[in-house]
């Protein structure tokens, strides 16, 4: 077991956005749809800790939904986030 097999990474996947008027969203119930800028077919974006690492394209496999990973994204050491980095 290596030092980082117990840190933990919060992965999130973004289908869309949109812009929504806040007495918009104050009327909003249950089964209320909020239209997205994405179609499909779009890749969605996928973030480590709130930044982009990946785009994918959803799979359904069984009664579960998952991300086909379709690129990587790469970024230089100068692009990467360095706050709240806390040196041990």
């Amino acid at each position: 077991m290596t030092p980082f097999d117990n840190i933990g990474v919060d992965i999130s996947v973004v289908l869309g956005t949109t812009q929504v008027p806040i007495h918009q969203v104050l009327r909003m119930g249950r089964g209320a749809v909020i239209e997205l800028d994405a179609r499909e077919t779009d890749d969605v974006q996928i973030l480590a800790n709130n930044v982009p690492v990946a785009t994918g394209q959803v799979v359904l496999r069984g009664d579960r939904i998952g991300i086909a990973i379709t690129e990587v994204l790469f970024r230089s050491p100068g692009f990467r986030p360095r706050d709240n980095v806390r040196r041990v």
